[in-house]
């Protein structure tokens, strides 16, 4: 066990840096002011006249009084459908609750972004939380408030696997695997949307307000010619006395939350996974060095282990092959008391014994052959894996494929895709490329995966992309017989530029929930500890077996 880390201090480059990640900061801050306003105050005064709580305000009153909500996928949507007024957050809230102590995953529908119609994104983002709810085992709680399917686009979110038709899916297989599924009609619940509250274990619906039905009263005249409205077609006193579609009714939006809690207060408790936690202790350093650590320019290097010692309880890690791969960092640490293996790449030039100066940030083939192999331990020793991002990619060039780059980055890569331990992902830096994929990227199911505001996701760095696509425009204007003028070629590496970078922002990643959230570096700790407690509660680990890799 070795203790990490010195004092940053307060140098000109630690201020720099520390001013760059407040500027990114202030800019995460404000926007997620903004998306939280959901649909805007006309939208949320109509809201109220209908006497019903706003989606935020009903998640807070469900959950433990002063407890941490866990938000994934505030920035879904940002940016996106813009032609059709937006769609903060994709007008449907998800995240991880405390209800009395226990974790739960709630979904709650925002009726004021366009009457919580669902877009395609999100349909993802519903498909994300019920992902979470049964790869943790936890309770989920749908609160329904929605007019269905965003008609303009109902052929991007109908007839696909990944479509609207797989949250039905999902509610039967959650069903089977004994997953509870609560759901409250607080508002419309049309069409085949009204297949979800009743395929839950138990559903409610609130007096006046809540309806459910498969076709409205415009459509039902429409289609038989029968004149009746909502309220006589799908009400609460209908299908509480009537129909018995629903299981409660409900006076208004207190009193059904309030069963909510009751109900899920009283769940039996299953055996945990019994993933190892002692007493948890602090760095040894603030935390809020963090904030200074990341150069401002993201081109220059910085020491890794000074990110680590920020993070390990004690600042101490138990390093694995130290002397090895240094471009990878792998070893056996603790974060808040839990017992974590830790994959973080090095951005530091490093030095091999052969005196080989390594590119920090970059895989070499020791590096992912160490990699590969503490994956492989930490899946023998039930011990849930942390990947620190920060990666360029793959060691290129003649020596590194006649090393054999390909075959060992294949081996950890493997790892990953087959390790059944639960996986945390803080995208820090760079994730670029097949680095991305080795270091446990959104496609290798990490449990929860987070940006710090200083993250880009790309298949490569901006220069190299815009270089290479500018490359690509000239041959082939070339081709077609016209002269392209140095000045013609600097204004269209600039346009090429403005757009690949505008796609490095992790907003960009955050609003298509290539990332579940970008957080404050100082929030990190909490984010892993609070992911291990929730992975916990599923003791279901399979046999770990990485199948054929090559040597």
């Amino acid at each position: 066990m070795i203790v990490l880390g010195k004092p940053i201090g307060n140098g000109d480059a630690v201020r720099r840096n520390k001013a760059a990640v407040a500027a990114l900061l202030k800019r995460l801050t404000d926007e997620a002011a903004i998306v939280r306003q959901g649909g805007g105050k006309e939208a949320m005064e109509k809201h109220r006249k209908k006497g019903k709580l706003r989606a935020r305000e009903r998640i807070q009153k469900l959950i433990d009084p002063a407890s941490p909500f866990l938000e994934i996928g505030l920035f879904t949507a940002y940016g996106m459908y813009r032609e059709y007024g937006g769609a903060p957050s994709s007008g449907t809230i998800v995240g991880i609750g405390r209800i009395h102590g226990r974790e739960t995953v709630i979904v709650a529908n925002d009726a004021t972004v366009k009457a919580g119609a669902w877009f395609p994104i999100t349909c993802k983002k519903n498909l994300r939380a019920q992902e979470i709810a049964m790869e943790n085992r936890l309770p989920i709680v749908y609160l329904v408030d929605s007019a269905g399917v965003f008609l303009p686009l109902q052929s991007e979110i109908f007839p696909d696997k990944e479509h609207f038709g797989r949250i039905f899916r999902n509610n039967a297989i959650m069903s089977s695997m004994g997953i509870t599924q609560i759901a409250a009609i607080m508002g419309p619940c049309v069409a085949g949307g009204a297949y979800l509250p009743i395929m839950s274990d138990e559903a409610m619906i609130v007096d006046k307000t809540g309806s459910v039905f498969l076709a409205g009263s415009h459509l039902v005249k429409a289609a038989i010619g029968e004149e009746i409205d909502n309220e006589e077609l799908g009400g609460a006193e209908v299908h509480s006395e009537i129909s018995g579609v629903t299981d409660h009714r409900m006076k208004n939006d207190d009193e059904c939350l309030a069963k909510i809690r009751s109900i899920i207060g009283k769940l039996g408790k299953k055996p945990p996974a019994g993933f190892d936690r002692s007493e948890p202790k602090p760095p040894r350093f603030p935390i809020t060095d963090l904030q200074g650590l990341i150069p401002a320019d993201r081109t220059k290097p910085y020491d890794t282990y000074e990110i680590l010692a920020r993070l390990l309880d004690d600042s101490e890690l138990d390093e694995y092959k130290e002397g090895y791969g240094k471009t990878l960092i792998t070893g056996y640490g603790r974060i808040d008391g839990w017992a974590v293996g830790i994959v973080a790449n090095q951005r530091s030039v490093v030095k091999t014994k052969t005196g080989e100066m390594q590119v920090g940030g970059v895989i070499y083939s020791d590096s992912a052959d160490k990699g590969a192999r503490f994956i492989m331990n930490c899946n023998q020793k039930r011990i849930p894996l942390v990947f620190l991002q920060d990666v360029t990619g793959f060691m290129v060039g003649s020596r590194a494929e006649h090393g054999g780059i390909i075959k060992d980055g294949a081996k950890m890569v493997n790892a990953v895709a087959n390790s059944v331990v639960p996986k945390f992902t803080i995208i820090v830096g760079n994730s670029y490329g097949a680095g991305n994929y080795a270091m446990c990227g959104k496609a290798y199911d990490p449990r929860l995966i987070v940006a710090w505001p200083t993250a880009q996701i790309a298949v490569m760095g901006g220069k190299q992309a815009s270089e290479t696509l500018l490359s690509i425009k000239l041959q082939q204007t070339e081709r077609g017989g016209e002269a392209i003028s140095k000045e013609k070629q600097t204004a269209l590496l600039k346009e090429i530029q403005d757009r690949y970078e505008s796609e490095l922002d992790p907003l960009f990643a955050a609003a298509r929930l290539w990332v579940d959230a970008i957080i404050d570096p100082t929030e990190t700790r909490e984010v892993i500890s609070r992911g291990i407690e929730m992975a916990n509660h599923n003791p279901d680990i399979p046999q770990f077996n990485p199948g054929v890799i090559q040597t």
